[in-house]
């Protein structure tokens, strides 16, 4: 297999990064900036690591792998080659981990001082707890975002690990990056950008914050306009244990839903906080007489706000779905296309994710110009995946 830097379609092409591979959330990040035209080339541990790789792993699609052996001064000048005409690196290690192998944010920006520096981590690069292991949901948990998710009044409900580790995460390193890369071209300065989950997600929340400062905010789950609290923005269960979203908050759609679910003569006030039960009930027990299918008939396209909930498997086939092409077939795996969508410099998917780590180490070295890839695997300190 070969590789040709510049290929990228999207808006970032001629971006070059170098990605240290990690989970989750920094390959989240690079997979965003392939899919939007970057040379991201993506340096593993030979055998990869536990929670990724493999054909079907669609957070490195987009990207060659390169297998080295960091724990080698030869791999660890070969990241630093490739730093020097980089724009921008992405590690996701526990802060101190880089500076130790040879590669931290002092090493790299002495070979390259416009180079962005991206750091991915859970607690951040400082703070008492920045030395300590975390997941997902402890990140969200200390923000305060954890404890107001879900519907169940007794116990918060987390949603796997989209809010923190991506949400709160990739998408704010993606947004550093960037910002760090504009910057430089003024400045001709690199920087290094501290993306903690923590701080993603208090910043993603602020909205939350916002209704807490002004008082009317419950601290309890479902007992708000937005958690489950108000019956019009709920879930319903239909009559073949399917389930409908329903998010008619402002009055025009909410008059259009009660009409269109059949109860606006019957509905009480929903102002009236005493019968907010009584029309929870209603609704409830209205959606339970028709199915799934039945209730997309009558609500699809409207403005009632009602939409229904699909599984993952489900939702590559909704009408809106295909007519837009959300999902594609790409490379015999159905996949999320590039998003969002830009008018000129169109995004598409290009390589698919690499059958393991170092499938592509002596192709990718090669079209980054550096030297001797042949010796480097030789002496072990690269590794090419054998197909």
């Amino acid at each position: 297999m070969t590789f040709a830097l510049g290929q990228g379609t999207g808006p970032l092409q001629g971006l070059k990064v170098v990605e240290i591979a990690g989970i989750g959330p920094s390959p989240h990040a690079c997979m965003i900036l392939a899919d939007l035209g970057a040379d991201v080339i993506r340096i593993e541990r030979p055998g990869g690591q536990m929670l990724t790789g493999g054909s079907h792993d669609l957070l490195n699609r987009g990207r060659p792998s390169v297998a080295l052996n960091l724990k080698d001064p030869e791999a660890v000048a070969t990241v630093l080659d490739l730093v020097e005409q980089a724009d921008v690196l992405v590690e996701g290690m526990r802060p101190g981990v880089a500076e130790r192998l040879g590669f931290g944010p002092e090493e790299c920006h002495a070979r390259n001082p416009r180079l962005v520096y991206g750091r991915m981590t859970g607690w951040g690069q400082d703070g008492p707890w920045s030395q300590a292991a975390g997941h997902d949901m402890n990140y969200i948990a200390i923000t305060g975002t954890l404890h107001g998710l879900g519907q169940v009044k007794d116990k918060p409900q987390f949603p796997t690990n989209l809010v923190g580790d991506f949400g709160g995460g990739s998408t704010y390193l993606v947004i550093g990056i960037l910002a760090a890369v504009f910057e430089a071209k003024a400045s001709g300065k690199g920087q290094v950008v501290d993306a903690a989950i923590v701080d993603g997600t208090a910043n993603l929340n602020a909205m939350t914050s916002a209704f807490l400062a002004g008082g009317g905010f419950k601290e309890e789950r479902a007992a708000n306009l937005l958690d489950g609290g108000a019956p019009y923005y709920d879930i319903y269960e239909t009559a073949d244990g399917e389930h409908m979203s329903v998010g008619a908050l402002e009055p025009q759609f909410y008059e259009l839903f009660v009409e269109l679910l059949g109860i606006k003569d019957t509905a009480p006030d929903r102002w009236d906080v005493a019968k907010t039960d009584e029309l929870r009930d209603l609704i409830t027990a209205t959606f339970k007489q028709k199915t799934r299918d039945e209730w997309c008939a009558i609500f699809d396209g409207t403005d009632a706000c009602v939409a229904p909930v699909l599984r993952m498997s489900e939702a590559p086939d909704h009408p809106h779905i295909k007519g837009r092409e959300i999902f594609v077939e790409h490379e015999g795996l159905v996949q999320p296309q590039p998003a969002p969508r830009f008018s000129r410099t169109k995004a598409t998917l290009s390589h698919p994710p690499a059958s393991g780590a170092g499938a592509h180490t002596r192709a990718a070295l090669a079209a980054w110009g550096v030297k001797d890839v042949d010796g480097l695997v030789e002496r072990g300190a690269a590794v090419q995946l054998e197909e």
